[in-house]
């Protein structure tokens, strides 16, 4: 058997050609938005007869490859960068980011070592000290790019348990309220925690985590032989957008000698807006901070971003020298971004944002993120002028606002499952699509507005839309049971 040297190359025109239909797909996807319904979902069984097949041993034309891709897989996806993807947190990137990381991805660049990426690492240190600056964290803070806000927070949880326990995690106690992201839960498992270590406080009225019942717990926990060792706070809850006490839980912390962590990963670069400064005070006092430029500061996933207010102990942390990597040492201005964090092998994520900002400037950043605000306050203007029947259930707030559709004498029960049922028929609808969340034990309908690309008239046509399938179904409510 002969083995060809470029077996796995394209020649220059065949590149050529397959990269101009790849940048036709991408402009054509991001033109076509606004007329375009928001995606579907697919049943398993219609993508097993699609995609399901053995592994070719022969090759095929990419162009055509490139054309099944389009029809067969990325038309079976919800858009979240749509104008009209206002469910979860929406992804509204740029296409200055897209073509950074296809750059990354073509150069194959590696950011875990000075040694084999020290212009990727360089850029890195830059848009993490900018990042700081804006968050207002000092000096002595530093941070790195990670995948998203799950890895941010067990990056920051292990960095916490190292320099307040020093490993050594029995009868310590971390503090959370229920409206905390699901990943600080998992970040808390993975280091070692057990359920009964982590104290999950009911929030307030607000969706707030509650400052009496937290120390309170503090302080019975101490009492009874613990050690109360971090808080995890909220700088933009998922749910209704809320940002805890930032201030008083850092005073809190102080006196307590416990680190205070805050999640901010979608609601941190709100502190470039007006609107959201005031809200995210006290945040630069934080010891930790996690937040996803692949959110509100429009970038293509995965890129996430951990900050730690004292960068010596992501080093401290995280570093394990192998004889195998002994000549990227270096010197000591030489930074090793491997050993700040859980990976070695890292993707250059940093040079998305460091594109984004160095081509539209940051002043357009501030205005894309007080629009998405904006956009929270206007549907809550239409729906508390629209249909009766809706009932807001926490104002806008960065970005978030939450509502039900409540038709005349419907009980509670009946409620809480229509709201499911307007999800689905907003699926079927396609143009737009907010899901629901649950606020107090009760569901609730729930927009998310961060695309900048949103217009006035979008807002006002689904909430129209979503008042007329209210009416529509409430006509024949309740629903026929199932045989």
């Amino acid at each position: 058997m002969t083995i060809e040297q470029d077996a796995l190359q394209l020649s220059g025109d065949e590149m050529r050609t397959l990269g101009y239909r790849m940048v036709d797909m991408l402009i054509g996807h991001v033109e076509g938005l606004h007329d375009a319904p928001i995606g579907r979902k697919a049943g398993r069984g219609e993508l097993e007869a699609l995609l399901r097949e053995p592994v070719p041993d022969a090759p095929g034309d990419p162009v055509a490859l490139l054309e099944r891709l389009d029809r067969d897989v990325l038309s079976n996806m919800l858009h979240v960068d749509h104008p009209r993807f206002f469910s979860f947190v929406p992804g509204p990137n740029n296409f200055v980011s897209v073509i950074a990381d296809a750059l990354t991805a073509g150069f194959n660049s590696f950011a875990g070592t000075w040694f084999a990426g020290s212009g990727p690492a360089q850029i890195e240190l830059v848009v993490v000290e900018w990042l700081r600056g804006i968050c207002g964290l000092p000096e002595t803070a530093g941070g790195l790019f990670v995948s998203g806000g799950s890895m941010a927070n067990l990056t920051a949880l292990a960095v916490a348990r190292k320099a307040v326990l020093a490993d050594r995690i029995d009868g310590a106690v971390a503090y959370t309220s229920d409206q905390t992201h699901s990943s600080v839960k998992r970040a808390l498992r993975v280091l070692g925690f057990a359920a009964d270590q982590v104290r999950v406080l009911p929030c307030d009225d607000d969706f707030h985590l509650p400052l009496e019942a937290l120390g309170q717990a503090v302080a019975a926990d101490r009492a009874a032989g613990l050690t109360p060792f971090c808080i995890i706070a909220n700088a933009g809850t998922t749910n209704t957008g809320a940002v805890d006490p930032l201030p008083a839980l850092s005073r809190l912390c102080k006196a307590q000698g416990m680190w205070l962590h805050a999640d901010g990963a979608y609601g941190a670069p709100a502190v470039l807006s007006d609107a959201g400064r005031p809200l995210l005070d006290g945040m630069g006092a934080v010891d930790s901070l996690s937040l996803d430029p692949h959110k509100w500061l429009f970038q293509p996933y995965e890129t996430g971003c951990v900050l730690v207010r004292d960068r010596t102990l992501l080093r401290d942390t995280f570093q394990v020298m192998p004889e195998y990597l002994r000549d990227t040492q270096g010197g000591s201005e030489e930074v090793n971004f491997g050993n700040y964090g859980v990976q070695l092998t890292r993707s250059f994520r940093a040079v998305k944002l460091w594109m984004s900002l160095q081509t539209f400037g940051l002043d357009a950043f501030r205005a894309a993120i007080g629009r998405g605000i904006a956009l929270a306050e206007l549907a809550e203007a239409e729906l508390r002028a629209g249909a009766p029947e809706w009932e807001v259930v926490t104002p806008a707030r960065l970005g978030v606002v939450t509502f039900r559709y409540r038709a005349a004498g419907m009980a509670d029960d009946q409620v809480d499952l229509f709201q499911s049922r307007m999800v689905e028929e907003m699926m079927t609808d396609g143009y737009a699509l907010a899901t629901s969340t649950v606020l107090k034990g009760r569901p609730a309908l729930r927009l998310c507005t961060i695309n900048p690309r949103t217009r006035d008239d979008e807002i006002r046509e689904t909430v129209r839309r979503l008042a007329a399938m209210g009416a529509a179904l409430a006509a024949t409510w309740p629903p026929a049971p199932a045989p």
